[in-house]
């Protein structure tokens, strides 16, 4: 179908940036001085500001890239997606994975002068468990941590878990100052092991964040750059003009936006990380009765045209998708990726069966700078009778709100990564995306079996997106092309299921 005349209009004037996440010019390029650091500054145009700097709170995707500027993780993961050591020199599991043991690194200092040692490692990771973060789940599993002497830890687990190293090279395995973990302070300031150390003269909440090299940091090879600022700039129109203009030297933007820095001959980066559509979050009715029923939840994905929408208001940009999972996860499936096609006759019949017909209405939140396209989910999804109603914009409270059961359903991007990252995060009953803890026997059964193959985990992960797409948890519509532009002052190297690059990926220009 073609979309309708305002909603196609509309679509010509988006302003859509559908990841989520005094100036400073952006001046990147120029030698090394003789201790590694570059003399030249780094300037960035992120999305949103941190509400905390607490490690404990630290996020995923476009939030964890401020973090990397002032903690170390445990591991690294390299741009391929790769892990390599970091603050932990070597790693090994015992035989029945329930047992991760981890050699530190001795000569590492905190920025306020505090030892990293096994005790600072298994003070975070305590932290971590107990301060409500938003990736928490990341060490569910995790019983204890043991010392075992001064730079051996042993991360004892209740069952085994395959991401465990993926997440310590994540939010979990960030390590802050033992000294300032659980304080007020290091909510407004970080305190780590990082390349970099806060400006906080120089920084304006909301405005920018500003960073100087460390003196004395150990890896200088991550350390290019003297001075480091985060510009936040929500509107993607204010990030391109402010990269076009040269206020920044890299910055996400979306494909109409896209279009104006490739014409001031900025350099592209573009991968497929997460995949966009709606959240059916209350899938056992507790506030929205429902979505409760699969055939409404099932109605709501035949009636959207993903190609149309994808055409038309994201040019083209991604790939039309039934399924949650990406195709680098191993739980992808061709056989999912048009499982709903566009038939809004079926989803009228769908309704009808449910017993619901004429009685769904929606409430979402709108995601900033995706307000176009929602006005589009409204459309069809009117067309077979059901309304959506946008409330307003979700703010940086959001992933607090979803924990919260604030949102029966919700329009959003989400990260497809490994069968049990993507597991916790959007179908486990611990996962943020799971607020209300929708499970079965069966799909316990199907997760049960993905953490128990492990890294073979391919065919037991596809049954677990098989039962998610047949019983309509989601309504996915595309896989996003992430678009991350820079100039030609700086080289980016892209990182692996991530829309914008870790710290690390940066380097001035030759």
């Amino acid at each position: 179908m073609k979309l309708g005349p305002k909603a196609a209009a509309a679509a010509l004037v988006l302003s859509a940036s559908l990841a989520l996440t005094a100036c400073g010019g952006g001046n990147a390029g120029a030698g090394a001085n003789a201790g590694g650091t570059t003399v030249t500054a780094l300037t960035l145009g992120t999305l949103r500001d941190l509400t905390s700097w607490d490690p404990a709170q630290a996020h995923v995707g476009h939030a964890l890239q401020p973090y990397q500027a002032a903690y170390d993780s445990l591991l690294l993961r390299e741009p391929d997606g790769k892990l390599s050591p970091m603050l932990a020199t070597d790693w090994k599991y015992n035989d029945a994975r329930t047992k991760l043991t981890l050699d530190l690194r001795t000569d590492v200092t905190f920025s306020d002068g505090a030892k990293f040692d096994a005790e600072a490692a298994k003070a975070n990771l305590d932290h971590f468990k107990k301060a409500n973060g938003p990736q928490m789940a990341q060490l569910s599993t995790v019983s204890d941590v043991a010392v075992v002497d001064a730079d051996t830890i042993d991360i004892n687990l209740s069952a085994p878990e395959p991401a465990l190293e993926f997440f310590l090279s994540q939010a979990a395995g960030l390590m802050g100052s033992p000294k300032a973990l659980g304080t007020d302070a290091i909510k407004t300031e970080p305190v780590g092991s990082g390349p970099y150390v806060m400006d906080k003269a120089a920084s304006v909440k909301d405005s920018q964040t500003v960073f100087n090299a460390r003196e004395g940091y150990w890896n200088k090879d991550l350390q290019k750059y003297k001075k480091l600022t985060l510009k936040i700039l929500l509107d993607p129109t204010a990030r391109t003009n402010a990269l076009v203009s040269g206020q920044i030297d890299a910055t996400l933007l979306d494909p109409k936006n896209g279009k104006q820095a490739e014409g001031a001959k900025m350099k592209l980066e573009a991968n497929q990380v997460d995949w966009a559509g709606l959240l059916l979050l209350d899938r056992d009715g507790a506030k929205n009765p429902a979505l409760a029923n699969v055939k409404v939840r099932q109605a709501i994905n035949y009636a959207f045209d993903r190609k149309t929408i994808l055409d038309q208001v994201m040019l083209g940009q991604g790939t039309p998708t039934s399924q949650p999972f990406g195709k680098d996860s191993g739980a992808w499936s061709e056989e999912l990726e048009n499982y709903y096609s566009y038939d809004p006759e079926k989803a009228r019949q769908l309704l009808k069966e449910s017993g619901f017909e004429g009685k769904v209405s929606i409430d979402v939140p709108t995601l900033p700078g995706a307000e176009t396209l929602i006005s589009v989910l409204k459309q069809q999804l009117a067309d077979v009778g059901i309304t959506l109603n946008p409330g307003a914009a979700i703010t940086n409270t959001f992933t607090a709100d979803v924990a919260a059961q604030k949102y029966s359903a919700m329009y959003f991007n989400l990260f497809q990564g490994e069968p049990t990252v993507a597991i916790d995060q959007i179908v486990s009953t611990k996962a943020l995306y799971n607020p209300f803890k929708t499970t079965t026997p069966e799909l316990e059964a199907k997760i049960q079996a993905v953490r128990a193959a492990g890294d073979a985990a391919g065919e037991e992960a596809k049954e677990v997106n098989k039962y998610v797409v047949e019983q309509a948890w989601f309504a996915p519509l595309f896989r996003v092309n992430q678009m991350y532009y820079h100039n030609d002052k700086v080289n980016v190297v892209p990182q692996a299921q991530q829309a914008v690059p870790s710290i690390y990926n940066y380097s001035p220009a030759k």
